[in-house]
């Protein structure tokens, strides 16, 4: 192999690697999906009573759990399982299980509370806006 040819394989292999890279570093917030979009309705806070947690879909079509720990607080978790990227199912009885492996999770906190997953669900920047829940 010729020391030009060689060179030019190399830059090719560096060039593809980088993009990798790049790739990988711009998907946001680590579950593999974009972040949703800034102020965008995912529900009304009326559809979520204090204590519990709805499926919800943002915007964009993330699926995501909303959770009303208590009166006027709430947090948002992606609906993605953390152990292989299943879709978790509808909270009930404050948990939310993974219909593909059995993972468990606390859908007030995102806390894993049985595995296979190790990791909790990710969180997704919500905050109310005149009685809605909207993405930050």
């Amino acid at each position: 192999m010729t020391a030009e040819l060689h060179s030019r394989r190399s830059a090719l292999v560096s060039g593809a690697a980088a993009a990798v890279a790049l790739t990988a570093c711009g998907s946001g917030g680590g579950s593999g999906q974009a972040p949703p979009k800034a102020g965008g309705k995912v529900l009304a806070l009326a559809e979520v009573p204090v204590g519990q947690a709805k499926s919800a879909k943002t915007p964009d079509g993330q699926e995501v759990l909303v959770a009303q720990p208590e009166q006027g607080t709430v947090v948002c978790f992606s609906a993605v399982c953390t152990h292989q990227g299943c879709t978790v199912d509808p909270p009930r009885n404050g948990q939310a299980s993974c219909p593909c492996h059995g993972s468990v999770f606390d859908a007030l906190t995102g806390e894993v509370k049985k595995g296979p997953a190790s990791q909790p669900l990710s969180k997704v920047a919500v905050k109310i806006e005149n009685g809605d829940v909207v993405t930050a």
